[in-house]
C-alpha cells in the first residue's frame, strides 16, 4: 500500500475545524488502516489517564468501573482522541511499535516491536479502542486492546528494562512535574507541596528537598486524614498539614503557620480538583513562585485571583515536557527506595 504524505505536527488527521493542531481539534481521524509516511503506529496496552480526567469521569460514573469504560469509549467515538470534553486533557499510554512510516524510519533511533511509552498528551493522539479489559479506579489506569498513532513532532521513550512497564508509566505520567520542580527549587528554600500524597506530590516532595538542601524547608499538603498520616511517613518532609486545597484562607493560615510565620518561596500545586487555585496563590509568599502542574487549573481564575488579592507572583502552566524530563523522573525514583517502594505498591501491585 502506498503511504500517505503527512505533516509533521499532525494536521493531516484533523477532521474539525480544519486548520488547527489535533490537541486543540475537536475531532481527529483515528482510521488505523491509513498510511502516512511520517507515523508511529503502536498496539496500546495500557492508558494512563490525566489525573484531572480521571477523578471527573470516575465522580460522572459514581465509581463503577463499567459506567467509566461507557464514558471513555464514549469520549473516542465522538472525538477519535481520548480528550475529555469537561477537563480538555487527556493521559497518556503504553504499547508496542507495529510500524514506522517510511520518512522517518532512519531518523529516529525506535524500531518495530520496541516497547514504549508516549510523551505527548491522548488528547492529541489519534486512538482506536477495541476492548477496554479492565478498570484500575485506584491508579487512574486502563488494560486495553487498542491502537494509537505518534506524529513526527511526539516525543516517547523507551520502557527501562529495570522497572515494571506499570511502574514506569506511573513515573513518566508525571515526569514534568519533578523536572520543573528541580528547575525552581534552590537550596535554603521554603517548599510547599499542595497534594503531596499523590502520585505526583510525593516526587515532587523527594525532588524539592534534594535541591533545597538542609538549610531548605520542604511542608506537604494532603486533603484527607489517610493523606495526612501517610505524609508523616515521607522522609523529605520537613512539615505537613491537612487542609482542602479550595480553603484559600485556610492555606495561607496554615502555611504560616508551618513555616514559622513565613510563606513559601516555591508552590508546587499537584491536585487534581478545581477551584484551588487561590490556596496556591495565598500561600506564596510577595514575588514568590506558584507552579500549577494540575489540568484541573483554571487559569484565568488564578489570574484575576490574583489580581484581585494584589499579590505579585510568578505563575507557571504545568508544561508536562521539559528537556530530559523523562530521564531525570526515572533517575530520581531509582535514587529514592522510598517513592520506588511506594510506586511499586500503588501501581503494579
Amino acid at each position: 500500500m502506498t503511504e500517505l504524505k503527512g505533516n509533521p505536527y499532525g494536521t493531516h488527521r484533523v477532521i474539525e475545524p480544519k486548520g488547527v493542531l489535533p490537541q486543540p481539534a475537536l475531532k481527529v481521524d483515528n482510521d488505523m488502516s491509513k498510511l502516512y509516511d511520517n507515523e508511529i503506529l503502536c498496539q496500546v496496552d495500557v492508558l494512563n489517564i490525566d489525573s484531572a480526567s480521571f477523578t471527573q469521569i470516575k465522580d460522572e460514573a459514581g465509581g463503577d468501573p463499567e459506567k467509566i469504560k461507557e464514558i471513555m469509549l464514549s469520549i473516542v467515538d465522538r472525538f477519535g482522541k481520548h480528550k475529555n470534553p469537561v477537563t480538555g486533557s487527556g493521559g497518556m499510554f503504553i504499547g508496542r511499535v507495529k510500524r514506522i512510516g517510511s520518512a522517518i524510519r532512519d531518523k529516529i533511533d525506535l524500531k518495530e516491536g520496541d516497547r514504549i511509552a508516549s510523551l505527548v498528551s491522548l488528547s492529541l493522539t489519534p486512538l482506536k479502542i477495541h476492548e477496554i479489559k479492565k478498570v484500575h479506579t485506584d491508579t487512574d489506569q486502563v488494560e486495553v486492546d487498542a491502537e494509537a498513532i505518534l506524529f513526527e513532532s511526539a516525543i516517547w521513550a523507551k520502557l527501562p528494562d529495570d522497572m515494571d512497564d506499570k511502574l514506569a508509566l506511573a513515573i513518566l505520567d508525571v515526569a514534568g512535574a519533578p523536572a520543573q520542580t528541580a528547575k525552581l527549587v534552590d537550596p535554603g528554600m521554603n517548599v510547599l507541596i499542595v497534594g503531596a500524597s499523590g502520585k505526583s506530590g510525593l516526587l515532587c516532595s523527594y525532588v524539592a528537598k534534594k535541591y533545597a538542601g538542609i538549610t531548605g524547608k520542604v511542608v506537604g499538603t494532603a486533603s484527607s486524614e489517610k493523606g495526612l498520616e501517610f505524609l508523616k511517613s515521607v522522609p523529605y518532609l520537613d512539615g505537613y498539614f491537612r487542609m482542602d486545597a479550595s480553603d484559600a484562607v485556610g492555606m495561607y493560615e496554615k502555611t504560616r503557620e508551618a513555616f514559622g510565620g513565613e510563606l513559601a518561596d516555591v508552590v508546587i500545586s499537584v491536585v487534581s480538583r478545581p477551584n484551588c487555585e487561590m490556596g496556591a496563590i495565598m500561600a506564596a509568599r510577595e514575588d514568590g513562585t506558584v507552579y500549577f502542574f494540575s489540568m484541573a487549573t483554571d487559569f484565568t481564575k488564578a489570574a484575576l485571583g490574583a489580581e484581585g488579592i494584589g499579590k505579585d507572583v510568578t505563575m507557571l502552566i504545568g508544561n508536562g515536557y521539559t528537556k530530559d524530563h523523562a530521564e531525570i523522573a526515572l533517575q530520581m525514583v531509582r535514587e529514592s527506595e522510598f517513592v520506588r517502594k511506594v510506586y511499586e505498591e500503588r501501581y503494579v501491585g
